[in-house]
């Protein structure tokens, strides 16, 4: 680890009891706020000096360092009521490059006088972990004193191995992401369990979004809109329930054909906008709309049904251990109104001739197994694809292409206007995709599960076991 992380004080006897919903105690006489102003940095830092050098002495004259100077960081204070500062903590990137989703802790400072009886130190570690996971951090690490480990473990950090910082003995802690395991879970968990004895696709297509049609040619693929987006946004909805089937069909390498629409509103104007986004989508992206049903005077909804044509359909469940991992996606665009951090758009502002080209990559390449990234998002959904080849998945963080307007938590969980991965040999070329990046970012492994590789070679687990409970494909 770089610089020193180092949090000082000493937990306070019955200290989980207070975070963690024991004994009943009085509210605290503290607030926890974001540093914004000189003074307030000033009284921080001068706190700082007086714990670690002339305390501890665990430096000769300052402990300042480069984060000190870096404006990603960002610094919380405790003050009580008349405005002082009790003590603080600075948390920011773990390195001065990129920043990939990877932070560190540190600086933890709490006054002498104030170290027991309120938590004022857990207190403010809490505030960073909650600090961090708004930032869309997915690693978050404090090389802590020994004295402070039973501390951090009783608020859910982990133990990962034993350090030296400034000649002294330290323990590395990580606090678990739990961000991209939820996202799977909630939207792919029940899957398994509910399509139990269907079988969906059929032999060697289980899992996939699209199904081949016995005895044809064709793909068939079907999605429903959240009623609650429906509601909200229609137009926008009417737009995405184009978007996810022909990108459903895409990743199969299947020519979209034609599509089926079922809508429901409360009356013709809603339907109406419904209908409009449905209309441009499927004129931006050449795909006719054969029939459908309509229903009004009811609650919202909104399902598509598309078909396409392909003698050779790709399966989801093709990947093997050994096989590289490719992410191709389009970055351009920005996170959709009133969806931030939810959903990347990137198609709505495209060409019909920029849409296709996208559409058309795993046709073109061929590869040993596609899946397009759905609402699991691009970690959930590499688990999906390496769930149904019997593998586990490694991501490279380093590797992966990103959007510069969305932080790594984000882009791995939201839901993109095209992102489309593939799995394969290694060394095999992949065609252009149009405006899409495409990158190599990861490889399939013996196993279950998905792991982030960072830049300094470690890996955290963010998915440990199957997504749906489909099986293998």
């Amino acid at each position: 680890m770089p610089g020193l992380v180092d949090f000082s004080p000493q937990p306070a006897d019955g200290l989980g009891d207070v975070l963690l919903g024991g004994r009943t105690h009085p509210v605290p006489p503290f607030r926890i706020e974001e540093a914004g102003d000189t003074a307030t940095l000033t009284a921080y830092r001068a706190l700082r000096r007086q714990v670690f050098v002339q305390e501890q002495g665990l430096f000769a004259t300052d402990d300042a360092d480069w984060r000190d100077e870096d404006p990603r960081h960002r610094v919380l204070v405790a003050r009580d009521p008349q405005g002082e500062v009790l003590g603080g903590v600075r948390l920011g990137p773990a390195t001065s490059d990129e920043d990939l989703g990877w932070w560190t802790g540190g600086r933890l400072v709490v006054r002498p006088g104030d170290r027991r009886g309120y938590g004022v130190g857990a207190a403010l570690v809490r505030a960073a972990c909650a600090h961090a996971e708004n930032a869309g951090v997915l690693r978050f690490e404090a090389t802590v004193q020994p004295g402070n480990e039973p501390m951090f473990a009783g608020l859910g950090w982990q133990t990962v191995r034993p350090v030296t910082v400034a000649g002294t003995r330290h323990v590395l802690m990580r606090r678990p992401s739990e961000r991209i395991a939820r996202l799977a879970a909630a939207t792919k968990r029940e899957l398994g369990p509910l399509l139990s004895g269907l079988s969906p696709g059929g032999p060697g297509f289980i899992g996939d979004d699209g199904a081949p049609v016995p005895g044809s040619d064709l793909v068939a693929c079907c999605d429903a809109i959240v009623p609650a987006m429906v509601e909200r946004d229609p137009e926008w909805a009417g737009w995405c329930s184009v978007l996810v089937n022909v990108n459903d069909l895409a990743a199969m390498g299947a020519e979209p054909v034609g599509l089926l629409d079922a809508v429901a509103a409360r009356d013709r104007s809603f339907a109406t906008r419904i209908l409009t986004g449905l209309r441009r989508a499927s004129q931006a992206y050449g795909i006719p709309v054969l029939g459908g049903h309509t229903q009004l005077g009811v609650p919202a909804a909104l399902s598509v049904t598309a078909l396409g044509r392909t003698t050779t359909p790709v399966p989801g469940g093709g990947g093997r251990p050994g096989h590289r991992v490719r992410l191709t996606a389009d970055l351009g665009g920005s996170w959709r109104p009133g969806y931030a951090g939810l959903q990347w758009d990137s198609t709505s502002t495209r060409s019909p001739t920029e849409l296709r080209a996208m559409l058309g990559l795993v046709a073109a390449a061929r590869p040993a197994a596609a899946k397009d990234v759905s609402m699991a998002g691009i970690a959930g959904t590499l688990g999906m694809l390496a769930e149904a080849g019997g593998c586990a998945a490694v991501l490279d963080v380093a590797a992966l292409p990103r959007p510069e307007g969305a932080n790594m938590g984000d882009w791995l969980t939201c839901f993109p206007g095209f992102a489309m991965l593939t799995t394969d040999r290694p060394g095999k070329a992949m065609p252009a995709a149009g405006p899409a990046l495409s990158a190599e970012c990861g490889e399939l492994q013996p196993g279950a599960g998905v792991s982030l590789r960072w830049p300094d070679g470690e890996l955290t687990n963010v998915v440990t076991a199957a997504v749906t409970g489909m099986g293998r494909a």
